[in-house]
């Protein structure tokens, strides 16, 4: 794998394959631009080179197609890849990739903006209900827009186990949640009040020294019990800043489970609050699919079915449903092995079956150039399983 110094990439290069920070974390796909933006997060996590076993090209240009491969862009399908080639209106007014830099500059800058949010709360004693409200109503209006660009970007971007981790886990959390919320038809002023509550959920781990939850060892019997406390000092520290009663709510509940074995009351289905479901499923969905400091990260697909599986009856249902009809079982990001031996990205859902998902075929172009997006469906072009990190070069 190559090594490119940082401060020599060109802005809005195009590898022709996937980037890393290490062996590990990915920074672009191919399709997607190594923005200034990105550039500045890395120099700020400290690295001063990335690996990729692409080149940087000024424009995107899709990877060579090999006869074993598959057929020529310009090539008829034959037969047995009748397939429905998708088509979305908004896609042609804006390119991939302008819409895939975008969600990119969005996401870095609400990681930014959470991160300076959390230090001022910690020690400035600064947290103001209408700032955060204005921040999370522009969130509700993108997520609304371009929630599967945002979605592909999640997937792409991850960042180092350090200080950052709690500000990225309640982003990304606050973004599931909101699309969970708008499945549920919650009315706007709802919407914004349940990504207020799920960006602030994790406000109480900052009253605990941070070497406690970004522990990779098993932590002590009374580091245990300390971490139990932070849906405690959350709602205390919310209520002290005038946040809204169900917002102290959310942060103090949403470690209850619908079986009563969360914490720290050990509340029944009954007496938790919506919002408070919603964000342990969306939690747990973020937590399971990403790596934290004591365990490896799942792929969306695995997460996915082991949030359905709903051991112990844990989640609500109608929430649980809600993810994967909104995310489909192979959630909008996953990167696929495809029935015809080619790899692709999971780019929307299908609101019609969330077991065939619309795709982007690598390699597969359509006449006027573009990668071919495509309708997976049974019998015909399917998802034969998710690829793992080492696999997602093309």
């Amino acid at each position: 794998m190559n090594s490119y110094v940082v401060k020599e990439i060109k802005p809005k290069s195009y590898f022709s394959k996937a980037v890393y920070l290490d062996e590990v974390f990915v920074i672009t796909a191919p399709e997607m631009p190594f923005s200034e933006e990105t550039a500045a997060l890395i120099d700020k996590w400290k690295f001063n080179e990335v690996f990729s076993e692409g080149e940087p090209h000024t424009e995107f240009t899709s990877a060579p197609v090999t006869e074993s491969a598959g057929k020529s862009a310009s090539s008829k399908p034959s037969p047995d890849e009748s397939y429905t080639i998708v088509s979305h209106a908004a896609i042609s007014q804006q390119t991939d990739s302008d819409k895939l830099e975008k969600a990119s500059k969005f996401y870095l800058g609400l990681i930014n903006y959470v991160e300076k949010m959390f230090i001022k709360a910690t020690i400035s004693d600064e947290l103001t209900y209408k700032d955060v409200t204005e921040k999370i109503r522009d969130m509700v209006e993108y997520i609304r827009e371009d929630r599967r660009f945002l979605m592909r970007i999640i997937k792409s971007i991850e960042a180092p186990l350090d200080k950052n981790y709690i500000a990225i886990h309640s982003v990304r959390s606050t973004i599931l949640a909101i699309i969970i919320g708008t499945y549920l038809k919650l009315p706007n002023h709802r919407l914004i009040e349940l990504g207020v509550s799920a960006i602030l959920h994790e406000v109480g781990m900052l009253k605990l020294p941070s070497n406690i939850y970004l522990s990779d060892k098993q932590l002590t019997p009374a580091e245990q019990k300390a971490i139990m406390t932070h849906p405690v000092l959350g709602y205390s520290l919310l209520k002290s800043f005038d946040f809204p009663i169900a917002i102290c709510l959310a942060a103090l509940e949403h470690h209850e489970r619908e079986n009563s074995s969360g914490y720290p009351r050990r509340l029944t289905s009954d007496k938790i609050s919506l919002y408070s479901k919603i964000i342990a499923v969306a939690c747990s969905y973020e937590a399971l699919s990403t790596k934290r400091p004591h365990k490896e990260a799942k792929d969306g697909y695995t997460a996915m079915l082991e949030l359905l599986k709903n051991e112990g009856k844990q989640y609500d249902d109608t929430v649980v449903r809600a993810l994967v009809l909104s995310l489909s079982i192979y959630p909008i990001g996953l990167y696929v092995m495809l029935s015809n031996g080619k790899k692709g990205q999971v780019v929307d859902v299908n609101p019609e079956n969330p077991r065939f998902p619309i795709v982007q075929v690598f390699g597969d172009l359509t006449p006027d150039g573009k990668i071919k997006t495509i309708q997976t469906s049974q019998g015909a072009l399917t998802i034969v399983r998710p690829l793992n990190r080492t696999e997602i070069d093309v």
